[in-house]
């Protein structure tokens, strides 16, 4: 029998034909600046505002969806012209425009950022994105683009995204996949001169991976993502960019080495050379790598040290978690597979490669940490708030062993949001009529922010309330599809129609069902919340919404948990949970609720960016004291949960504090939330507001994060591998040498003696001569730091709050023996001590920690 050959499919795209007067629009539906710009949103959704609605806000679907005739009709509506002509000249000044960076430094014209990231939330028609990681990233373009920082974005173009959430009659969480279409994405392809499409190949252990890129335009940031679902490719492989976090371990190196290494040579193909490297979490460390290898293939007379240190100089990370099994982390086997072919090309053997990533060298079993790979191969690293900065230098303290835990040198810089894409539309208007265009010019100028005092009380609730209002509405029709999505009775989906009070006191709480966050704590006593929720003189309700991760069974037993509570018939109305939270939910929520909940298990939460969403619009937070809110909290601008204990029984935690937060919502928040006067406007509360958006925004928001990024990185990283790349990377090479050699003579380093003056009693102002006897075996005493690390002593006999200072030199006293001095101003009362060390003080090092050699007394 003959074979039977299917059909040949031609592929062939069609554009939409839009009017000449309209060509403006498909410029602005490319460049994703229109989603932080509520009168450009408003221009698509003026075409066909029912439409807008069904394309799920994606302008360029609109633009292919809209029939000629209603092209035609809004080419010749003056109105539409002209409102289309203001938005273009606002597009036109932001694109060409100077910004802060070109305007505070101009000497440094060199510094290009690489952006890595395993996912970017932009907006909800590209659902790349799972969560908070996500949808900073995406916040920090646009603010980069708003301060004019020369900046472009790495990442991936899943196929099918993040998953698309629905619930079973039972109430646990499926997941659906739906592909998306590129060619009806704000993405372009890449193309060479020659009209074909830029591609690049990545190597896996049995064949090549060829990559697509594809760019995003977000205001004036080029945002690069490749694409492995190509006919070039196997069916496995087109896969490898299917999930946002889809697949197990090894489908998780597989789109880590895309990222990382595919990344790099995306941006090599497109001629684009970076200066920095910022590697946001750990899943594009491979990056550093490829940077190592390319470096050593330009320059065979290299080694890996030399290579790494120049590479190093010029590479930032950032950690998002809080807990190690947080962490991707790959069996060594796994590791030889995916890079035995790349191994070589390092100049390292099997051993030296998996030491990268292994927090203890020593230890052959235990994994390839990428973070610690990242923190191996980066001069600068932070946490994303300050208590996580802490919490971080505690985890990683095992790589800088014998540095007391405050000096590991691991920054913070405390996460933001970009205020504009989460402000309300009512909330803007209200701003711009009464702080100008100050507050979107500088959002971080708290001068300008202080003027939300001079708001009238009247106009800034009016303002919220329609923002609760337009709420209440989108929930009620967004419940009703959900439940005829299921096949609910018809008397049950009308009752959609009757959830939630448009004018009582809304609490929201949304987020990832990790279990850290503890999405079901409010559950916890389901009496005293039910007689909340049946309170008629003073009504509470509640929204939720939240994804768990597929593979998270506790999670989605959570989410049933809530979605159960829920479906009782006596407070239905007033407790619901919204299926598929993202971006566009996110939005609704937190512009209109009125009290923003959230209960981690402290200190898990490494930041928590949907309160600064809250705040930004008045919504005040009431949460446990982790993440941001431990620098956020203030009386007037919300509520703590506890303070800030750490039990270690989760247990009786869960109970203590599920109580604390029944009580400041009795005692507290309803209270003050229905305490009117004869106008019936809540004053204690509004002033609340006041301060909150007074006080929050300007601090908690991206521009200034990203401002702080660029002073405490991404400049100094900048002058760091300009200074080492001299003359042929010279220094670097002298700083490698240096510290192997200092690495081989460190042994015989050895403290003698330390004298003190007077008899152990001072008094304050009094002051304590130090004298060192420090043995320097082949060591210039140049090239070291003899130091005092003193302070208050606690009641465990450990050094709080220490300061570092050096000691002078002060001669030879015998061969390789030396004399340093110094002193100790005694400033305080109370038990004092010191203790004294020896640290490496060579030249060029980005700390003295570095070599991680320490010596102490």
């Amino acid at each position: 029998m003959p074979e039977v050959l299917g059909p040949t499919i031609r592929s062939f795209q069609v554009l939409p034909d839009i009017p000449e007067p309209l060509q403006p629009l498909v410029e602005l539906a490319h460049n994703l600046w229109w989603v932080w710009q509520p009168d450009a949103a408003e221009l698509f959704r003026r075409l066909d505002r029912k439409l807008w609605d069904q394309v799920y806000h994606n302008p360029v679907k609109l633009l292919g969806a809209l029939s000629q005739e209603s092209l035609g009709a809004a080419a010749r509506d003056e109105g539409y012209i002209a409102h289309l002509r203001r938005v273009y000249e606002a597009f036109r000044k932001h694109m060409d425009g100077p910004g802060w960076f070109q305007e505070t430094h101009p000497e440094d014209n060199k510094l290009l950022i690489a952006y890595f990231s395993a996912e970017f939330g932009l907006h909800e028609s590209l659902p790349i994105y799972s969560g908070g990681l996500g949808i900073l990233a995406g916040d920090h373009l646009k603010s980069a683009s708003e301060l004019g920082l020369p900046l472009n974005g790495v990442g991936l173009l899943y196929r099918n995204g993040y998953f698309q959430q629905y619930l079973s009659a039972d109430g646990w969480q499926q997941e659906a996949y739906p592909e998306l279409d590129f060619y009806n994405l704000a993405v372009e392809p890449m193309r060479y001169t020659d009209g074909t499409q830029v591609q690049v190949r990545v190597d896996l252990p049995d064949n090549a991976v060829f990559c697509r890129v594809w760019r995003a335009n977000v205001g004036r940031i080029p945002l690069y993502l490749l694409d492995t679902n190509l006919p070039e490719n196997s069916p496995a492989d087109r896969d490898i960019t299917s999930r946002l976090y889809g697949g197990g371990t090894e489908m998780r190196i597989k789109q880590e080495i895309v990222l990382g290494i595919g990344g790099l040579r995306a941006l090599e193909a497109l001629n684009i050379t970076p200066s920095v490297y910022h590697m946001n979490e750990g899943h594009s460390a491979f990056l550093a790598l490829e940077r190592i290898r390319v470096l050593l293939e330009r320059n065979s007379n290299l080694t890996f040290d030399e290579t790494r240190q120049q590479v190093m100089s010029s590479n930032i990370f950032t950690t998002h978690t809080p807990v190690p099994a947080g962490i991707d982390t790959f069996h060594p086997d796994l590791m030889v597979k995916y890079f035995k072919n790349f191994i070589p090309s390092l100049k390292l053997d099997e051993e030296g490669f998996l030491a990268l990533g292994r927090e203890d060298v020593s230890n052959k079993k235990q994994g390839f940490s990428m973070a610690v790979l990242a923190l191996r191969l980066a001069d600068h690293y932070n946490g994303v708030s300050a208590l996580h900065g802490e919490v971080s230098r505690k985890m990683w303290h095992n790589l800088w062993p014998a540095v007391p835990t405050a000096e590991v040198p691991i920054q913070s810089v405390t996460n933001g949001v970009h205020v504009r894409t989460w402000l309300s539309p009512d909330i803007q208007y209200t701003l711009d009529r009464y702080l100008g265009d100050a507050w979107t010019q500088d959002p971080t100028n708290q001068k300008v922010w202080e003027a939300v005092s001079q708001i009238p009380d009247e106009e800034l609730w009016r303002a919220h309330e329609r923002s609760r209002e337009r709420m209440v509405s989108w929930t009620r029709q967004t419940l009703r599809e959900q439940l005829v999505r299921r096949g609910v009775v018809y008397e049950d989906v009308s009752i959609a129609d009757e959830v939630l009070d448009p004018e009582a006191l809304t609490i929201g709480f949304a987020r990832r069902f990790a279990t850290y966050k503890r999405g079901a704590l409010l559950l916890r006593d389901p009496n005293r919340l039910r007689r909340l929720l049946e309170d008629s003189k003073r009504p509470i309700q509640f929204i939720f919404a939240g994804k768990a991760h597929p593979a998270d069974n506790e999670g989605k037993e959570l989410i049933k948990t809530i979605v159960n509570f829920a479906r009782d018939p006596a407070v239905r109305r007033r407790f619901v949970f919204v299926e598929n939270y993202d971006m566009n939910v996110a939005r609704y929520l937190v512009q209109g609720v009125d009290v923003w909940l959230n209960t981690p298990r402290r200190p898990y939460e490494a930041s928590g960016t949907s309160g600064m969403k809250a705040a930004c619009n008045g919504v005040l937070n009431c949460s446990v004291l982790d993440g941001w809110w431990v620098e956020g909290y203030a009386p007037d601008v919300g509520w703590a949960i506890g303070h800030g204990e750490m039990y270690p029984d989760s247990g009786y935690q869960d109970h203590v504090e599920s109580q604390a937060l029944y009580d400041i919502l009795e005692k507290e928040i309803i209270p003050l939330f229905y305490r009117r006067g004869v106008d019936n406007f809540p004053r204690e509360w509004i002033a609340r507001m006041k301060a909150c958006m007074r006080k929050l925004a300007p601090v908690f928001n991206t521009n200034r994060m990203v401002r702080e990024y660029a002073e405490k990185f991404y400049v100094p990283a900048l002058h760091r591998s300009l200074t080492l790349g001299e003359n042929n990377m010279a220094r670097a090479i002298a700083l490698a040498h240096a510290k192997d050699s200092m690495r081989h003579r460190w042994g015989g380093v050895k403290v003698v003696g330390v004298h003190t003056s007077g008899n152990g009693h001072y008094k304050v102002g009094d002051t304590m001569q130090v004298e060192a006897l420090i043995d320097l075996p082949e060591i210039d005493p140049k090239d070291v730091h003899v130091q005092l690390y003193c302070g208050p002593i606690n009641a465990t006999g450990e050094i709080e709050k220490p300061q570092v200072m050096d000691l002078s030199y002060g001669k030879v006293m015998g061969p390789a023996r030396h004399l340093f001095t110094g002193q100790i101003d005694c400033r305080s009362s109370g038990r004092q001590g010191f203790a004294l060390r020896v640290v490496p003080g060579t030249p060029d090092m980005a700390t003295m920690f570095e070599p991680g050699l320490i010596t102490w007394n």
